[in-house]
């Protein structure tokens, strides 16, 4: 077993006891960074380190050595000026932060809903952050995140951290895509050689309980098949064999994943837990420091 597959093994014990199994577009899990870069499940234990998936919609979030994705909705309570009664902020919009102390707010409740063991302080944070962020918006989150947390602040782009989580091997020349469907932003990203050679995003008013609008779908088919459109001729075979992974909470809708297909005309599959592979991969890369650094370093 290679150090990727021992990591692999580790995480999914710690944060969602599921076995990923390969999809039919063939993807391999990520590979470690060599031993060096590999953390043993008792040492991730013993050190104190959080995976933070800030969403629209949805904040979720896992502890080192926990058993458990803590989940709770993006919003704190504030009491109205002028009424007096308590009113619901979102702080978040589009996955970007769009109210500083609200999210402040909001980091604090998911540290404490993260149950960190023992005594010790936080040692680090993995965030992930959307590939549209804009640098004051990458500025905003590693504020609050740093903040409440106190420690150390590592941003990961987001459809990088879902790549992991979904099991893609990111750090193969040949490129991969992923389309990453949450509810304020949808963003597709072509990967290769651990970083993000093209990237599109929407940003959303709203999605429904069945998931995209019938207005955004044209959207995000065209959006997604305009990057594929971009790629260096030489590349598309690679990545058409790879397929189009999809993940966020939106990837199991099925008008989307049959709209992709029809236009496409290429391997689609939703990753397993889809609206978890971002976190997943987070803290994964919590295993693999050296992949990590990688990955931020490219991201910026």
């Amino acid at each position: 077993m290679n150090p990727a597959q021992q990591a692999s093994r580790l995480c999914d014990r710690v944060a969602t006891q599921h076995r990923h199994k390969p999809t039919s577009g063939g993807v391999a899990a990520a590979r470690a960074e060599g031993h060096e870069g590999h953390e043993s499940h008792e040492g991730l234990v013993r050190r104190r380190y959080v995976a933070l998936d800030l969403g629209t919609a949805r904040t979720r979030s896992l502890s080192s050595g926990a058993f458990a994705i803590a989940d709770r909705p993006s919003t704190v309570i504030a009491c109205s000026p002028a009424t007096g009664a308590e009113v619901p902020l979102w702080p978040l919009r589009h996955g970007m932060v769009a109210d500083p102390g609200a999210c402040l707010r909001l980091v604090r409740l998911v540290l404490q809903d993260a149950q960190l063991p023992g005594g010790r302080p936080l040692e680090r944070v993995l965030t992930g952050v959307p590939v549209a962020a804009s640098p004051s918006d990458r500025r905003a989150v590693h504020t609050a995140v740093a903040e409440a947390a106190g420690c150390a602040v590592m941003p990961v782009e987001e459809p990088l951290a879902a790549a992991v989580g979904a099991g893609l091997d990111i750090t193969d020349p040949r490129p991969c895509l992923l389309l990453d469907v949450g509810a304020g932003i949808v963003e597709v990203a072509a990967i290769r050689s651990g970083a993000i050679g093209d990237a599109a995003a929407l940003q959303l008013s709203a999605t429904t309980s069945a998931g995209l609008p019938p207005y955004a779908l044209d959207s995000v088919v065209e959006m997604t098949a305009g990057l594929l459109r971009r790629l260096p001729a030489h590349l598309r075979p690679a990545a058409r064999g790879n397929g189009l992974i999809v993940t966020g909470g939106g990837a199991r809708q099925a008008q989307l994943l049959h709209r992709l297909r029809a236009a496409l005309r290429m391997p689609i599959s939703a990753a397993p837990e889809p609206q978890h592979a971002t976190l997943r991969g987070l803290m994964r890369l919590c295993l693999q420091p050296g992949l990590a650094a990688r990955l931020i370093a490219h991201g910026g």
